[in-house]
């Protein structure tokens, strides 16, 4: 099993305000909109830089998608930014009717999602919006796993041409990707390669695979560890290659289990090649307050949670 080095610990939200103040700094057409939450979007950096360029729309969330979508259709690259419970269940008319609908140019960045939003507690917790946003025709959807992957997702989905959907969280967490690893949309990125399962993770549980990784190489099972940070459009060539290698399947998400990356991977398996799988996730229901990796344990998606899930999968083997 790889050693994975961990360069500090940084909240995947901060990822982004970065990459935006860097953003505004090299494309002028680049403009960010917040519904009342600059501070914890950590768009303050670019706000300050560039106050003719940012809009603050308080708590009108559905009327910021409105106006992002027109400045998008007049050329500009408008990103927004609120908590990922207000930036798709609370918009998701004017997100289907004004921006996914048009092909809309507009980048919905969404911070504080999934149990690890921690003491906020289940109504701010949202654990369905991947699903929300995936089944929109044309909207991309990507869900980075640390401070310098977020960064550069950020500053990809600038260059891309159509909706993206970019998920990201509060607390701080391990930062392992080096910050010159190559961000791709659409492509998964091999963390660690095995023979015995594959375990495909998003978001923080990136994190929590290569912890389980390295409890399996210890029983003497080589997992293979792949990063979907892009969930839509799914690396299905990847999924089919590693599946085929391994024989069995491990997906891990802090999502609910219906509608996420495990559904995706599923669905792909069971067209092309049914396999034995396994998903850590939520199942079916709401969070609570709580302190994050506290809540991880509870709701089953820990390190340990994963290794159990490979024991399965690969008992399942024919």
């Amino acid at each position: 099993m790889k050693t994975f080095e961990i360069l500090g610990k940084k909240d995947t939200r901060s990822g982004f305000g970065d990459a935006l103040l860097e953003l505004g700094n090299t494309n002028p057409d680049v403009v960010g909109l917040c519904a009342d939450l600059t501070g914890s979007l950590t768009m303050h950096h670019f706000q300050k830089a560039h106050p003719d360029r940012f809009f603050q729309a308080g708590i009108a969330e559905a009327n910021m998608m409105s106006v992002a979508a027109g400045l998008a259709l007049g050329g500009k690259i408008p990103f927004t930014g609120t908590f990922a419970n207000f930036s798709t269940g609370r918009v998701y008319d004017q997100i289907r009717q004004s921006i996914a609908y048009s092909g809309a140019n507009v980048k919905i960045c969404a911070s504080h999602a999934g149990l690890t939003l921690g003491e906020d507690g289940a109504t701010h917790q949202i654990l369905e919006d991947i699903g929300l946003m995936k089944m929109l025709p044309g909207m991309t959807v990507i869900n980075p796993c640390d401070y310098n992957q977020t960064k550069q997702a950020t500053l990809a989905i600038a260059d891309h041409q159509g909706p993206v959907y970019l998920r990201f969280g509060r607390p701080k967490w391990p930062v392992f990707i080096s910050e010159d690893t190559p961000f791709v949309i659409g492509k998964a990125l091999m963390l660690n390669e095995g023979t015995d399962v594959s375990i495909f993770a998003t978001g923080h549980m990136v994190w929590k695979a290569i912890e389980a990784g390295q409890q399996l190489a210890e029983k003497g099972i080589s997992a293979e560890i792949i990063n979907i940070h892009t969930i839509k459009p799914l690396d299905e060539e990847a999924v089919i290659a590693s599946a085929k290698k391994t024989g069995c399947v491990v997906t891990a998400e802090e999502h609910q289990m219906n509608g996420g990356l495990g559904d995706s991977i599923a669905q792909l398996l069971s067209r092309t090649m049914p396999t034995p799988l396994e998903m850590v996730a939520v199942n079916d229901s709401f969070g609570e307050s709580g302190k994050p990796e506290e809540l991880l344990v509870k709701y089953g998606l820990n390190d340990t949670d994963i290794v159990e899930a490979a024991q399965r999968a690969i008992g399942r083997k024919g």
